[in-house]
């Protein structure tokens, strides 16, 4: 499912960032992401250089000055933290509990179905349809 990423055969360029770019960038992830706002100065704090990765399959990925991963989007889409960042600060997203039954499908890769969170020990978090949501299960 997962392919190894080689940076030589998948990263196409590395683009440093002018200061109006990563305005920009930084508007639209508080408009993405509002639970961010008191934490986007340590994420991405003002002074910071930051680099856009551009890989093949049209994948963009934020970059810092310390090399460390922080956003990625696919095409024009929305951004998505990286499981790093979110380990960090795993409140700014809505989040999705799952029942422990749906384990070994989400493991698999497998979409998760409205039964792996209605079931009894899932618990559904309200939000608007499109939303980039965290899904977890607890054992």
């Amino acid at each position: 499912m997962f392919k190894k990423f080689d940076e030589k055969e998948s990263v196409s360029g590395v683009q440093q960032l002018k200061s109006s770019v990563q305005k920009g960038i930084r508007s639209k992830l508080l408009e993405q992401f509002p639970y961010l706002e008191s934490y986007v100065d340590s994420i991405l704090p003002k002074k910071d250089t930051f680099r856009i990765v551009k890989c093949h399959d049209h994948i963009e990925i934020i970059v810092n000055g310390a090399g460390d991963l922080l956003f990625f989007r696919h095409r024009e889409g929305p951004w998505m933290p990286t499981l790093r960042l979110l380990h960090k600060y795993p409140f700014f997203l809505p989040w999705q509990q799952v029942d422990k039954g749906a384990i070994r499908f989400v493991l698999s890769g497998a979409n998760i179905m409205c039964p792996g969170l209605t079931s009894p020990g899932a618990i559904m978090t309200q939000a608007p349809k499109g939303t980039v949501v965290v899904s977890f299960i607890i054992v």
